[in-house]
């Protein structure tokens, strides 16, 4: 991985969870980082600074609201701005709402098509030309087990995903001749902040084991019974960026424990 050493990756989405899985594997590998997400603007501000001293890599922060396209170009500009370049591209940030199909918001539709997929769509067109120009390029969209097949009462999630699955094919096709690759990560059921939280509250509810908790919860999709890690994750985002995986392009991989095996 020493390729990557110096180069920049934008990690959208990036300031917990997965993303945040993405971004330590990458500034593990030597990469300057730009960070982006919600969150307490002082837990921001320690995060980035505990990055830049753990992994000995330069670490920025945007906080652009991906719902809003003007701000999505100015969060490529200003990494390009303060670190020189984007080199790798995650599009990572994504947002739920769960109801069926004739009780869905409209403005919750909205909300979960323009950051989990319109968001994507902007990053890649503002990155893509100085990609172009120097000649190499990582764009890795973190889509979903979601992105391949469907479940109810998640009509805007599931659109969106199986979205990033169409476009990274196209970006990959477009991007083909070139040392430029697309492709995503079709993550099932991963043990974040806010899964763990699901499982605490279930135990508490039911008063359960947390092991029984977590049983239930993954045993209607994820036949291993056991949840992806964001270390899993962004080992595999590390894997995309490197030489190996040079003609890996357009897929969508799974990481989901043999949910969509079934």
């Amino acid at each position: 991985m020493a390729a990557l050493t110096g180069k920049v990756a934008v990690v959208t989405g990036s300031t917990s969870g997965i993303g945040l899985g993405i971004a330590r594997a990458l500034g593990g590998a030597g990469t300057d980082l730009m960070l982006n997400g919600f969150g307490d603007a002082a837990a921001i501000d320690a995060l980035r600074k505990q990055l830049a001293s753990e992994l000995k890599v330069k670490v920025g922060y945007d906080g652009a609201d991906l719902s809003k396209p003007a701000e999505v170009r100015h969060l490529i500009e200003h990494a390009i701005g303060e670190l020189g370049r984007v080199d790798i591209l995650v599009n990572n940030a994504g947002i739920q709402h769960v109801a069926p199909v004739e009780e869905f918001p409209d403005e919750r539709w909205d909300a979960v098509i323009a950051i989990n997929l319109s968001a994507n769509f902007h990053a890649i067109k503002a990155a893509l030309p100085q990609m172009k120009q120097r000649g190499w390029g990582r764009i890795i969209n973190i889509a979903s087990a979601h992105g391949l097949v469907a479940s109810t009462h998640k009509v805007a999630y599931v659109t969106a995903k199986h979205g990033v699955v169409g476009m990274t094919k196209v970006v990959a096709l477009e991007t083909a001749a070139t040392a430029i690759t697309c492709n995503a990560i079709c993550p099932g059921w991963v043990l974040t902040p806010l899964v763990q939280k699901q499982i605490d509250d279930l135990a508490r509810r039911e008063k359960i084991p947390q092991a029984e908790a977590k049983r239930r919860l993954l045993a209607e999709k994820q036949p291993s019974g056991e949840f992806v890690t964001t270390e899993q994750i962004g080992a595999l985002a590390l894997f995309l960026c490197s030489d190996a995986a040079a003609q890996i392009r357009g897929a969508a991989l799974s990481i989901d424990g043999g949910w969509t095996a079934q």
